[in-house]
């Protein structure tokens, strides 16, 4: 993560973390009828056990499902966007963190070193040490600025287990991270691209930003001490909120040890604000690993280190989506997209086939035979899934469906090739609405 999450509500690269002034352990349940610790739990989303420990949740299949769907399309995004993907260990000698500058400025929140063969190697807190080093392990022309590197990779925090809480607030984190390395002229259109990209994800996933901030550092030690880089950095991000034309304010305290950030701020049903996403602008991690690149005039620059997470960690990501929707997510991120329901024992093999041909379409289907109840009972239980598909005698015999959708609307019975054309188009473009009227397009 960059130091997103090291600061600001283990999400996104930060320096503080907001999530640091919530308690989980006050009841919630009363406030929020959505509390994705109980609603993750109902739903068979996840869990977690003592064995395993606290802040370490384990996820269902239907959790996966959902964690697997909002993975594909994130890196996908990052590929059309001109990201390249890299996979680096989630342990590092402790001197790799002494040189980022984590160790002196956030190794109360490290897990302690291990002793492994005369060296001390850590569980890593943060990916940009790793992505840094990768950078440098070849040389590089200005002509390939920028130069995007992501990972969704995972990253280990002390938390205390006083202030852990379902998936919000975990030990073990998976980051949606990424590293731009550029030159300084192309600072600014680089984070104004990952803002532009934070805007489509939260399109398609249903979110509501609260706010952004632009996090500030605040009196105290625990920031980098360089005036003149604070000064550069703070002056680029001010620019790119200006030139969007989005609101934003201003805060102390909240910034990474090496630089300040631009936090999309998101709020749950309880009222306790978060950052879910993070741009951020390093001029220190370029020089403390001595990065640079070739330019034009065949001399050595130092190159400018962006961190940016469009949807910060999966955890909390899926906690927030949880709580945003009730558990009725959009189509392409649902566990089960649709389920077909056989109106009798007799249109069982028809609604077999049906869901073979859903698998073979890459749509998550599932059955709920008769023997499970009436109809009526069975759509019931089915509530929160996009897409039902009732099969009777008419249907079984013509090769049709009738849908109910997950807002209410019954449609007529439509050929089967059809329906199920027009719900993998939805689920392919990561619509937000349930069915769209009219033709196919």
């Amino acid at each position: 993560m960059h130091d997103h999450d090291l600061h600001t509500s283990q999400d996104p690269q930060c320096s503080h973390n907001p999530q640091r002034s919530h308690d989980p352990r006050r009841s919630l349940h009363s406030q929020n009828p959505n509390d994705h610790r109980r609603l993750g739990r109902e739903l068979g989303l996840f869990g977690t056990d003592p064995l395993i420990g606290a802040g370490l949740p384990y996820w269902l299949p239907d959790g996966a499902a959902v964690r697997h769907a909002l993975e594909e399309y994130i890196r996908d995004a990052e590929r059309r966007a001109g990201y390249q993907h890299v996979y680096s260990p989630v342990l590092g000698k402790r001197e790799l963190y002494e040189i980022s500058g984590h160790w002196s400025h956030y190794s109360d929140d490290m897990f302690p070193p291990m002793d492994l063969g005369g060296e001390q190697v850590v569980l890593r807190p943060s990916l940009c040490p790793h992505h840094a080093v990768i950078y440098r392990s070849r040389s590089h022309s200005y002509r390939e600025l920028p130069l995007r590197m992501a990972e969704l990779g995972g990253m280990y925090r002390a938390e205390l287990s006083g202030v852990l809480g379902g998936l919000s607030r975990v030990r073990a984190i998976h980051l949606n991270d990424a590293h731009i390395f550029c030159t300084l002229d192309q600072v600014a259109d680089e984070a104004r691209a990952a803002l532009e990209m934070i805007h489509r994800a939260y399109d398609a996933l249903g979110i509501r930003p609260a706010r952004l901030r632009l996090s500030l550092p605040g009196p105290g030690g625990k920031y980098v001490a360089d005036p003149g880089k604070w000064r550069r950095s703070t002056a680029l991000l001010t620019e790119v909120l200006d030139r969007s034309g989005l609101p934003y304010e201003s805060e102390e305290g909240e910034a990474a040890f090496y630089g300040p950030k631009i936090d999309v701020q998101v709020v749950d049903g309880s009222g306790r604000e978060s950052t879910l996403s993070t741009v951020q602008v390093d001029f220190h991690q370029p020089e403390r690993f001595a990065l640079h690149y070739v330019g034009a005039d065949g001399a050595k620059h130092r190159p400018v280190m962006i961190h940016r997470s469009i949807i910060g960690s999966v955890e909390r990501a899926v906690a927030h989506l949880i709580e945003q929707h009730g558990g009725a997510f959009p189509a392409w991120l649902s566990p089960t997209q649709l389920v077909v329901l056989p109106v009798s024992e007799a249109q069982l093999p028809g609604a077999e086939r049906l869901l073979r041909r859903c698998a073979e379409l890459g749509l998550r289907a599932e059955l709920a035979p008769p023997e499970q109840g009436s109809l009526g009972a069975r759509v019931r239980t089915a509530r929160l899934v996009p897409y039902q598909a009732v099969i009777g005698a008419r249907e079984d015999a013509d090769d049709l469906v009738a849908l109910r959708l997950r807002d209410g609307r019954r449609l007529d019975p439509m050929p089967t090739a059809e329906a199920l054309s027009r719900i993998g188009s939805l689920v392919a473009g990561h619509r937000s609405q349930v069915w769209e009227d009219g033709p196919q397009a």
